[in-house]
């Protein structure tokens, strides 16, 4: 009895769970209060709660522990290493004169979106499948040209996600596994076609991507027997200060300071490496494409491990959010509506002109780097948004959703931690966290660009779908 007495006479300290009114109330009346943020799992769906007990049933926990050591283990051990770049005709599978590849879920011509509009009717001028862009947009409604996702062709792409035939891409392989993956090169940070712009400079400066840039490089790698190890320059890239997303000056600096070796041994002019040189120093992006083709070459490698809960792809395309796990082999999608990006944007935007969620680029944060690695960059915080304490919480926290930590790409601010890889559907749903992701903002119409950077989330409904169709095929269960 003396012990409930002294309960209320003694200062009270209480725990708030979820609505913060209670929290208010009773720190009115003098309490000292710590807000817990807490929510039943699966958001209290009964029926995906019910899906998660049954995948915890041990018979079925074996199973999937087992192929999610193997994904990660394959994750973990995959060693992409740049060896080449080539037209995408040459090397890309399946490329075609007349095919267009973007980023995201499949998607018709009628549900692009303005900046994905515009990259497409861009590439079927430059391809010469059409004289200018009015001719170029019915070209693209009337079948002639066919759509396909990058990532369905061993491909990323940023942004709009637009590589056709003619456009010179990366060629990285995974040394370990022998997959091969691809992506484009990266045109800067200007008025340029990944972001929707198609007018004359943006063909212009294709031309001579395709003409000078592409085959420098691929002269370039002729000289590099080894290739280049870009899991190595990445852990590096990371310890200089950037995520390897949106923040990209080690990055840039590192890969141009390992390709010049070989760039001043070609052929080409003074003058034409020179306006290599000059197009690189013009932007830090030029490896980030390179770090997308990295993720893609590693995460595919964990593809089609059956059983498993891995996330092997995350992109968008304006319109739909897709990601697909490794247990789902192959092309199986599972989607839900693309997202706003929150973020600041450049003078004179204002949030109504911003396009929604789209790029391949969330391939780095499917794989650790990007918002997963924002520890590493506190630079990054005047682009997207939040303050320097957001960027650590929220690398801290994608540890709650993912499986292992890569010991091979490492945060030193955190003690050297590896960074948080292996996104499980499960911890997903379970934990109602969804990863977080740093990305560009399209202007939502043809011909703009670029219009500022932010914080976005993929939907919900895209791992709830992958959960329960996952479910039923390991178990039977709906």
């Amino acid at each position: 009895m003396d012990k409930i007495k002294n309960l209320f006479q003694d200062d009270l300290k209480a725990v708030a769970l979820g609505i913060e009114f209670i929290k208010d109330d009773l720190e009115i009346q003098g309490a000292e209060v710590t807000q817990l943020d807490w929510q039943p799992p699966a958001s209290g769906d009964s029926h995906l709660i019910e899906l998660l007990d049954k995948l915890d049933e041990p018979e079925n926990q074996d199973k999937i522990n087992k192929a999610n050591e193997e994904a990660i283990e394959r994750i973990l051990n995959s060693q992409p290493i740049l060896v080449g770049y080539d037209q995408a005709i040459n090397v890309i599978p399946g490329m075609k004169k007349n095919l267009i590849l973007h980023a995201g879920p499949p998607i018709a011509w009628e549900n692009m979106n303005g900046a994905m509009r515009g990259a497409v009717t861009g590439a079927i001028v430059f391809e010469g499948l059409a004289e200018n862009i009015e001719e170029a947009e019915k070209v693209a409604a009337s079948g002639k040209v066919e759509f396909a996702p990058c990532h369905e062709h061993d491909a990323v792409g940023s942004m709009a996600g637009v590589t056709s035939a003619s456009m010179y891409v990366h060629i990285v392989e995974n040394k370990v596994y022998g997959n091969v993956a691809y992506t484009n090169l990266s045109e800067q940070l200007s008025k340029i076609l990944r972001f929707g712009a198609n007018d004359q400079s943006v063909i212009d400066r294709l031309n001579w991507m395709r003409d000078v840039l592409g085959p420098m490089l691929r002269d370039a790698m002729k000289f590099c027997s080894e290739g280049i190890d870009l899991r190595l320059l990445l852990s590096k890239a990371l310890h200089m200060g950037d995520e390897a997303h949106n923040r990209n000056v080690a990055g840039t600096t590192l890969l141009i300071q390992a390709l010049t070796p070989y760039i001043v041994q070609t052929d080409w002019s003074k003058e034409d490496q020179k306006e290599v040189f000059d197009f690189v120093l013009s932007s830090d992006y030029f490896s980030g494409p390179t770090w997308m083709a990295l993720a893609k070459c590693s995460l595919d490698a964990a593809h089609g491990v059956k059983n498993s809960t891995i996330v092997t792809t995350m992109c968008r395309n304006g319109y739909e959010f897709g990601i697909r796990v490794s247990g789902m082999s192959g092309n199986t999608w599972f989607t839900g509506p693309a997202q706003e990006v929150i973020g600041p944007l450049f003078a004179g935007y204002k949030r109504e002109d911003s396009g929604l969620d789209i790029g391949d680029s969330a391939i780095t944060e499917t794989f650790g780097v990007g918002g997963f690695a924002m520890a590493t960059a506190p630079a990054i915080v005047p682009l997207v948004g939040g303050t320097v304490a957001d960027a650590m919480n929220v690398t801290e926290e994608m540890k709650d959703i993912t499986t292992t930590k890569n010991p091979n790409v490492t945060i030193p601010v955190l003690n050297f931690m590896g960074i948080p890889t292996g996104i499980d559907i499960r911890k997903v749903i379970k934990l109602n966290k969804l990863p977080t992701i740093n990305t560009a903002i399209a202007h939502k119409d043809a011909g703009i660009g670029m219009i500022g950077a932010g914080i976005t989330h993929p939907p919900f409904e895209a791992f709830k779908d992958a959960l329960e169709a996952f479910a039923e095929t390991l178990t039977g269960a709906k």
